[in-house]
């Protein structure tokens, strides 16, 4: 009896073995799925025939180091869009203006607001005299008028932004050198960014150009135009921070003319600690540029919203180097558009591009007839 007990113990440990057997194999390829309730399957063996999923759209190779370069917008269509946007800053002046002159009577009182409105937008003691006089010749006093107010006063506003002034960039040098563009002016005026924008829209005109990095005080402005260089394409030259600038002024220039550029524009440092100190350096970086190649343009940059300021800053320029043409900057900010009239004036020398607005193209040439325009909205 005892031998029977011990043969089916035995059995019955061989058929739980082989239960347990079973069950196990039943469970390869599978995964206990998480607490979430949610079946994870496991990956097929590295061996399995999986079919390799279809590429829609090949991978493109971009070589490091070669920027995408943007086309620059054109000179017609980039002229039309800012003309639009600075009829919106400055058009209150013209319709002030206006509203004045086509007043039935035209007293006292109303030339004193005349005078006023001139004056507070920047267009100056002695030019506004002298528009005031022609206004009242050119309209009677007693509100007979001799001709249309706004035609009238665009006319007189058109002499004195003075159309017959040439405007145009000298970017171009002789004898199969390259047009050397020196840009001044203080810090913060917009300086460096004005040099990117100029030579973006020489690029736009097929120009071959190479800047130069001589605001050597200031790391900011060297990267600053290097991105500029990146974005447009040109040969950027620069040096560590603190090297002379006038080294580096010489190396834009021979670069230029060795490669057989169309232009090299040279931003320069906008410190005005003292005149004489401004002086020794800006005349130091034209001397040893003018050993490559003459200075063609010397570009003055001046922030239109600092009114007086900037005429002061102006005055100190014209006294150290000779000007050539003025870059307004920020006009679309302002309501001081007079500050054209003023700065022309103090200098003797052109407004020759303005600035409005921060996007890479807000740069255009000055075109009078359409500033007068868009004064009067």
């Amino acid at each position: 009896m005892g031998d029977w007990i011990y043969l089916i113990i035995g059995i019955a440990v061989v058929g739980v073995a082989a239960l347990v057997g079973l069950l196990t194999a039943g469970r390869r390829g599978r995964v206990e799925p998480p607490r979430g309730g949610t079946d994870v399957i496991a990956p097929p063996p590295a061996d399995a025939d999986v079919e390799a999923p279809v590429e829609e759209t090949p991978p493109v190779a971009v070589e490091p180091g070669v920027a995408t370069l943007e086309r620059p917008e054109g000179t017609a269509s980039r002229l039309v869009r800012l003309r639009q946007r600075l009829a919106g800053s400055q058009g209150g002046l013209g319709r002030g203006l206006l509203a004045l002159l086509s007043r039935d009577r035209l007293d006292e009182d109303t030339w004193e607001s005349i005078e006023d409105t001139l004056l507070t937008a920047d267009v100056g003691v002695a030019p506004t005299q002298e528009l005031v006089e022609r206004l009242r010749t050119r309209l009677r006093v007693d509100g007979q008028e001799s001709g249309d107010p706004r035609s009238v006063l665009r006319e007189e506003l058109l002499a004195l932004v003075d159309p017959s002034m040439d405007r145009r960039l000298q970017v171009s040098g002789a004898d199969g050198r390259p047009g050397i563009v020196l840009v001044v002016g203080v810090n913060g005026s917009g300086k460096t960014t004005t040099v990117g924008k100029i030579a973006r829209i020489l690029v736009a005109e097929d120009r071959t150009v190479v800047l130069g990095a001589a605001d050597t005080f200031r790391a900011a402005a060297v990267e600053q135009l290097a991105t500029w260089g990146e974005r447009e394409g040109v040969e950027v030259v620069r040096g560590p921070e603190g090297t002379d600038p006038a080294s580096v002024a010489f190396e834009a220039a021979r670069e230029g003319v060795e490669r057989g550029v169309d232009t090299v524009i040279v931003d320069t440092a906008g410190r005005l600690q003292n005149k004489a100190g401004l002086m020794d350096e800006l005349g130091k970086v034209k001397r040893v540029i003018e050993k490559q190649a003459p200075v063609t343009e010397v570009l003055l940059v001046l922030d239109a919203t600092t009114g007086q300021n900037g005429l002061i800053q102006a005055r100190v320029f014209s006294e150290v180097v000779d000007v050539t043409g003025i870059v307004l900057t920020k006009l679309d900010g302002s309501a001081k558009g007079g500050i054209v009239v003023q700065v022309q004036r103090e200098l003797g020398v052109p407004v020759k591009l303005v600035g409005l607005g921060e996007g890479a193209d807000d740069l255009a040439p000055f075109d009078a007839g359409a500033f007068v325009d868009a004064l009067l909205g």
